[in-house]
């Protein structure tokens, strides 16, 4: 009689690791909230393949909108984001490539975007400059719903990559440290995705208010912190900081203008919630013309 082998240092610290200390790990492997909470619910894993085949349902039951989530959270190939070794590593192929070659990438990738509404997605690892280019030459001429479904594969397959990377690596060394102390202040995050055009919202001013208690009176105004404007991936980057104390914020979304209509059914859209001091707040606008909803992400 054979007994099954305990699962893998790594991957046994990733199973009892803390839920905010895993999520965070599963956050900088895919971007999409709902990928990592529906890896999460599912631990303990028995073995490294259990956990990949976990994270492959995951990639295959996102949403449009969460999908389109995840691939803004990935940057452009030949432009990995500062502080983001993952994608710095991925994209090797790109370090030796010639500056008319990195040139014709970014044109390519502009081109993209702006077919799709979305960043290039492919797995990098071990691909050549000139393999990624001609994937891009390649994919440019698919149908949006067809490269919807590719990028879908390709995400897959980046998730994959990472998921290993993290329970080999990154949960193997030592034991993963608790979480630091919260913060005195709550923080929040928002960006927005247009659902008409499946694509992030770009260009929209959002506009931050804060108060410390709910009700009427000098203490229960709101003041104004200030506004930010979505970038290409429909996120504020300087989005104000709400100041200790505060209970309860209030986004505003300057739409109107982003619809672009001369009498825009919403010209703007304002939600306001409660805060919890030293947690985080990260609320996405899903819009179209005639709708919209807020939800609390992660």
């Amino acid at each position: 009689m054979t007994s099954t082998p305990p699962p893998a240092p790594g991957l046994t610290r990733f199973n009892t690791s803390p839920d905010g200390v895993a999520l965070a790990a599963l956050r900088e492997v895919c971007a999409g909230p709902a990928w990592g909470r529906a890896l999460l619910a599912r631990r303990p894993y028995a073995t490294e393949d259990e956990l990949l085949a976990a994270g492959d349902a995951a990639t295959a039951a996102l949403t449009d909108a969460e999908l389109a989530e995840a691939m803004a959270g990935h940057p452009p190939i030949g432009r990995p984001a500062p502080g983001d070794p993952a994608s710095a590593r991925e994209q090797r192929g790109m370090a030796g490539a010639s500056g008319a070659l990195r040139e014709e990438m970014a044109e390519l990738n502009l081109a993209y975007q702006e077919r799709f509404g979305h960043v290039f997605l492919i797995c990098a690892t071990g691909a050549t400059a000139e393999e990624m280019r001609d994937a891009l030459r390649t994919r440019l001429g698919h149908t949006p719903e067809r490269e919807r479904e590719i990028a879908r594969l390709e995400l897959g397959r980046i998730n994959r990559v990472r998921l290993s990377r993290l329970v080999t690596e990154g949960f193997a060394a030592a034991p993963v440290a608790a979480p630091a102390a919260a913060p005195a202040a709550a923080s929040v995050s928002t960006h927005i995705l247009d659902t008409s055009a499946g694509r992030p919202a770009a260009g929209v001013a959002v506009g931050l208010a804060a108060r410390t208690e709910h009700g009427a009176g000098p203490d229960g105004a709101w003041a104004a912190l200030g506004t930010a404007v979505t970038g290409p991936d429909g996120r504020c980057a300087d989005l104000p900081a709400p100041p200790p104390g505060t209970t309860h914020v209030r986004l505003t979304f300057e739409t109107g203008p982003y619809l672009d209509r001369a009498e825009p059914f919403f010209p703007e859209v304002t939600v306001a919630f409660a805060v919890t001091p030293g947690e985080h707040y990260h609320v996405p606008l899903l819009l179209n013309p005639f709708g919209y909803s807020v939800y609390r992400g992660s």
